[in-house]
């Protein structure tokens, strides 16, 4: 693409004030919103979007089409301004702007069909856009990714993450802008607008990196063609900008950010200025190119039917993470869309299986699990299911991207091994036990806990086929296989393990602790009590009906033990379930800081054992006792 001739310059600017008019009046009658933050973006977003992009607005999930992620979401009324005026939707609908009943949110969601992912919780924008990008190589695609950055965001360490991802892989079908107004929320930015320092270093990280003035046309094209024809790296353009440009109450003055402008005078004067700078034009307005049509990926199978049997025999001893790993290789059989991430350590999860198999389909990050999610995020975003992994306390430093897939309402399925006090001696840094209570807080997001290889195997395709951000918790310790290879699973379903009619106390669990429980299980059976055995293998959502039928048959008494901590995890979604019942539910968890050692002294010393279920149904048995001999009182 050449550089525009100076008429249509001159058409690109008028767009680029009806911008900044459009994000004033939208701010204006929403009474807040960041009308300067939309201001100093105004050339760059219309360059993009009428004179670099290529997309279909009317079909913005075209597989095809450029894609743009705005990384510095409270920007997001001039976003919504321009693909009004591409033509997404009228451009009065602006003016409804952080509605309730309105999708043109304070800050972007994909209720929107042009936004791939939630942006707004910062540093986040950048690992989205390296797995949009990834996603093209994937699928075979030209199109290129297009990320707009705050210069504020950028003293995240996810921003570097993503950084080195990005040139790790030599995505030079990603282009990222850096707005420099040199403003942030409370006082001036790290760096102000000396630009020469992001160049530094996004140079130092293995971009081509550029300076411009963020509000000279032929600047902003000239870079983004230079960008179109570097090969091998990704390009960073450093745009130097003045926040509230155009409209001199706010322009380049610290203290309005997050400030809309007042009705009446104010905003009347701000628009009378902005009209003011209008070219006279007889151009056309400029035309935005399409991508060519090409043949979608095709209906999702139905993973659950599709996944080959499990090949375990019962009492095999395998460690679930173990099954984790031949489990991605038999779903990467099935469908392509199916992708695996790492954060270096795949020969503890396992997943370097897939590596071996698909290593087209596999994204290292090395050590930057915030990086890994966000990748995730956006090939999740254009129909990949990707499948990142790591130990489950390393990927609780990715929670704020965790969270922004669950409101962006994404298919990635986690998975964290090496999870609670059963890793044994590596210690309290390495022992994941705030996971559960992480991932169940998640909106939208299903929790499967596996406890053998056959359930591994079955869960793994169950996550791949639900919607949503999945968590699967895997173990290091092998255990061995209690299922056979035809039991089924489903989300919000258990498994009964034992029971008989004259069970006392209901006894859950899940993954570990399953052997736990299995294990007081028959010591009490020699001591004459009975007890029923839950599998409750999905943590979220859990079998509520299950366990108020399981409570109701045993006295009313349940006890659930797990390898977390008291807060938010099994036992939580458990008393949840059933609060309403007049219930006991006596909980077994993990309740100070555990040490280093053998992981079965660590499961008895912190009361998660066999052991400790013993003496919790033994007291339970005791306490129902007393009161039927208890003598009635009037």
């Amino acid at each position: 693409m050449t550089v525009l001739t100076e008429p249509s310059i001159a058409a690109l600017q008028n767009v680029a004030t009806q911008l900044r008019i459009d994000s004033i009046l939208s701010t204006t009658e929403a009474g807040s919103g960041h009308p300067t933050s939309c201001m100093s973006a105004a050339e760059i977003m219309a360059t993009l979007f009428f004179a670099e992009m290529r997309y279909d607005a009317r079909n913005p999930k075209h597989a095809d089409n450029d894609r743009f992620v705005l990384s510095k979401g409270h920007a997001a009324p001039i976003l919504y301004a321009a693909w009004a005026a591409a033509g997404a939707f009228p451009r009065d609908e602006v003016l409804k702007l952080r509605e309730l009943t309105s999708d043109l949110e304070g800050h972007p969601t994909p209720r929107l069909p042009f936004v791939d992912v939630a942006t707004g919780s910062l540093g986040q924008g950048l690992a989205a856009g390296v797995g949009i990008a990834l996603n093209a190589r994937r699928i075979d695609s030209d199109y290129r990714t297009y990320v707009l950055l705050g210069d504020g965001e950028s003293a995240e360490g996810s921003v570097w993450e993503a950084a080195q991802v990005g040139a790790f892989h030599h995505l030079d079908n990603l282009c990222a802008i850096t707005d420099v107004n040199g403003f942030g929320q409370s006082r001036a930015t790290q760096f102000d607008h000396h630009v020469d320092e992001f160049v530094r270093r996004w140079e130092a990280f293995g971009w081509h990196a550029v300076a411009i003035d963020g509000h000279d046309m032929d600047a902003i094209l000239k870079a983004l063609a230079a960008a179109r024809a570097t090969r091998g790296r990704p390009t960073m353009i450093v745009a130097h900008t003045l926040k509230g440009k155009g409209v001199s109450i706010f322009e380049n003055k610290d203290g309005w950010h997050g400030k809309p402008l007042k009705k009446g005078a104010e905003t009347d004067q701000a628009i009378a200025e902005l009209e003011r700078a209008m070219v006279p034009t007889s151009d056309p307005a400029p035309v935005i190119p399409k991508p060519a049509r090409r043949q979608a990926e095709g209906v999702l199978p139905d993973f659950t039917t599709a996944m080959p049997v499990p090949g375990y025999k019962p009492g095999e001893m395998v460690a679930t993470r173990e099954a984790y790993g031949a489990a991605l290789v038999a779903l990467g059989a099935i469908d392509r869309r199916i992708v695996a991430l790492d954060a270096d350590v795949k020969n503890s999860t396992f997943s370097e299986k897939f590596e071996k198999a698909y290593p087209d389909r596999f994204y290292q990050t090395f050590i930057a699990e915030q990086a890994m999610i966000g990748t995730a995020m956006g090939l999740a975003s254009r129909g990949a299911i990707p499948f990142p992994s790591s130990f489950a306390c390393f990927l609780e430093r990715g929670s704020d991207f965790i969270r922004m897939a669950g409101i962006s309402m994404l298919n990635v399925k986690l998975a964290g091994s090496h999870a609670g006090v059963s890793i044994g001696e590596d210690g309290p840094s390495q022992m994941a036990l705030e996971d559960l209570a992480m991932m169940r807080g998640v909106p939208n997001a299903t929790v499967l806990y596996p406890c053998d290889g056959v359930s591994t195997e079955r869960l793994m395709a169950l996550a791949a086929s639900t919607s949503g951000p999945v968590y699967v918790r895997i173990t290091r310790p092998k255990t061995p296989v209690i299922y056979n290879t035809s039991d089924r699973f489903v989300a919000g379903g258990s498994k009964t393990l034992r029971q008989s009619n004259d069970d006392a106390v209901t006894v859950v669990a899940a993954g570990i602790t399953v052997f736990e429980a299995l294990a007081a299980y028959d010591q009490l059976q020699r001591e004459g009590i009975a007890i029923r055995v839950i599998d409750a293998y999905s943590i979220q959502p859990i079998d509520q009906a299950g366990l108020v039928a399981a409570g109701r048959a045993t006295n009313g008494c349940i006890v659930t033990v797990e390898d977390h901590y008291a807060h938010g995890g099994l036992g939580d979604g458990v008393a949840e379930a059933v609060w309403d019942q007049g219930f006991i539910v006596r909980r077994l968890a993990v309740r100070e800081i555990p040490r280093s050692g053998p992981s079965e002294e660590l499961l008895d010393r912190y009361g998660i054992s066999a052991r400790a279920i013993v003496d919790a149904v033994r007291a339970l048995v005791a306490r129902t006792h007393t009161m039927k001999v208890a003598p009635s009182h009037r």
